[in-house]
């Protein structure tokens, strides 16, 4: 098979698809593969580790893309990579499908094979390809909320975590999954209040025993969100349904009871974003101000810390990318369920189901072939 890796073109994104050892793994089973020139720079690794590790270089966008059978990317395909490719292709990177009817159109007009990495499930149900990136996004929600909460920043003038004599700021985590778990561990550790919501009591009574004494596990419902919206420093919309768009938790009249200064961070923003007044930003231009609240919305929270995030991330791909590449795709899909369930389109039709009802669209099962 022969695999083309494109440089990552949206704005402030340094990762890079795959890996040098990677690239090893993939030509010692007797597949090409393609990489743009400097596509590993940003991570650091050159193309010298590339062609050190069995790949071609190439010079363009084009030559990674068109006339391979894979495309191996980060990022959800940006419009002018589109054209580039043709039906039957497999493409595979983040989507984030449901919050971008454009995108899908644009996906299904090209035939692609579009398997998604944020909706691939493991044999526990789990999703392996999205969990690094939720786990650094997590941590980083922390990381970035702190500062934007510097008054030079918009912010409340808080200390996260307070010092001797002045209270700590409040946290609020929505969703107690990956993101909401990572977020809610470093928040505790820099010493502030958390709060961390869910509706699963059972997620919320494992965490009750495993989190700092300075983590309150809270059941979420609207009432229970806008009271505690009312007392927060910080939030961070951490809610995910897998494939679908993010339930909107925080409305608009929401944020007339907040304070002044505090900090919104949605990691859910891939997703449309869990704050209704939500929408995305970028690394350069990360904040906007609505209600007197500052809104912390980039939709690639990862992509700041290029090298770890590639690193995480290729961890988890690979093992797809090689049963892609040494079966294709149907008969990977029929001998992996979990690896079925990121098939989000193919043949012009979305064989997703949590994809097709977030956007209205028919959904078509897969049915690979053995």
């Amino acid at each position: 098979m022969r695999i083309g890796v494109p440089k990552e073109i949206k704005a402030d994104e340094y990762r890079v698809g795959i890996i040098p050892v990677g690239v090893e793994t993939l030509v010692k089973s007797g597949h090409q593969v393609l990489i743009e020139t400097t596509a590993g720079l940003a991570s650091g690794f050159s193309d010298a580790d590339y062609k050190q590790a069995g790949a071609s270089i190439v010079p363009s966008p084009a030559e990674a893309i068109s006339g391979t059978d894979m495309v191996i990317k980060v990022k959800e395909p940006q419009p002018c990579e589109l054209s580039l490719f043709r039906p039957g292709q497999v493409v595979f990177t983040y989507f984030h499908f449901a919050a971008s009817p454009e995108l899908t159109q644009a996906c299904l007009e090209s035939e692609i094979v579009a398997i998604a990495y944020e909706t691939i499930r493991d044999r526990s149900g789990r999703l392996p390809c999205l969990t690094p990136m939720s786990e650094i996004a997590g941590k980083m929600s922390i990381q970035e909320g702190a500062k934007y909460l510097e008054k030079p920043m918009m912010g409340r003038g808080i200390l996260l975590g307070g010092v001797p004599g002045v209270a700590p700021a409040n946290v609020l985590v929505l969703g107690a999954g990956v993101v909401g778990t990572h977020a809610a561990r470093v928040a505790a550790g820099l010493g502030a209040n958390v709060a961390l919501m869910d509706v699963n009591l059972d997620r919320l009574r494992y965490l009750s025993e495993v989190m700092p004494a300075n983590v309150k596990t809270i059941f979420s419902d609207a009432h229970t969100i806008r009271e505690y919206l009312r007392h927060a420093d910080l939030i961070v919309g951490a809610v995910l349904i897998p494939g679908a768009k993010a339930p909107r938790l925080v409305s608009r009249k929401d944020l007339i009871d907040m304070r002044n200064g505090s900090v919104i961070v949605d990691v859910a923003i891939d997703q449309g974003g869990c704050v209704e007044t939500s929408r995305p930003t970028t690394h350069q231009q990360p904040t906007f101000i609505v209600e007197n609240v500052v809104h912390y919305c980039v939709t690639n929270m990862p992509g700041a810390v290029g090298r770890t995030s590639t690193i995480a991330l290729c961890n988890a791909t690979l093992p797809y990318a090689v049963k892609i590449a040494a079966q294709g795709y149907e008969k990977a899909a029929a001998d992996d369920a979990g690896l079925a369930e990121g098939v989000n389109l193919a043949g012009g039709r979305i064989t997703n189901a949590a994809v097709a009802e977030s956007l209205h669209m028919p959904y078509q099962p897969l049915k690979p072939k053995v």
